[in-house]
């Protein structure tokens, strides 16, 4: 005998929910966002990845095994593999998003979206502590003055004086003794 799904039956027997899960994921596909309850989204969402990945597949027994569970749905299985297959070929898993709606107005039930994430994956870029040690910095020596890079979209203000390295160098002297004098001044 079957083991039974767990979870909720979502209002009838397994034949219904297995109908009933069908139709939404074949509305997922189609529209590529649906809203429906929490409980039916938490539901659709392996199996519709499920589906994703066999498309993903793309073999004659994948697309049978889809047109399985999509109970012969040609338009929702067609959409599957050849429009939403290609965009998800890079991501790892994780092809819906479910997204808090807020609660309907006759029963309070809870509301969201379940929608595809067909946006291209952007690959991490990993920090390793190896790279890190491995590789020593740097630091210029005091004898050669550094610049640092003139960046072409930057702007500069014709209004602001442009200050030299010998200018700033007179101005912390210049600051520097002047604390020197207001705490002579101060011990008067």
């Amino acid at each position: 005998m079957p083991k039974p799904t767990k979870g909720p039956r979502l209002g009838g027997g397994p034949a219904h929910e297995r109908l009933m899960l069908a139709n939404l994921a074949a509305s997922l596909f189609e529209h590529k966002t649906i809203k429906t309850t929490e409980t039916k989204a938490k539901r659709l969402r392996p199996v519709a990845e499920r589906l994703v990945t066999f498309a993903k597949r793309g073999d004659l027994h994948s697309r049978r095994r889809a047109m399985q569970t999509l109970r012969n749905n040609k338009e929702a299985a067609h959409i599957l593999f050849t429009e939403i297959a290609p965009l998800v070929e890079n991501r790892d898993g994780g092809y819906t998003r479910i997204t808090k709606l807020g609660f309907r107005k006759g029963d309070n039930a809870s509301m969201v979206s379940i929608e595809l994430v067909l946006e291209p994956v952007s690959p991490k870029v990993k920090n390793s502590k190896t790279t890190a040690t491995a590789a020593p910095v740097t630091e210029p020596a005091d004898d050669e003055p550094t610049e640092a890079p003139v960046d072409e979209t930057e702007t500069v203000e014709e209004s602001a004086p442009v200050e030299t390295e010998t200018e700033t160098a007179a101005a912390d002297e210049v600051e520097a003794d002047a604390p020197a004098k207001s705490d002579d001044e101060a011990a008067k």
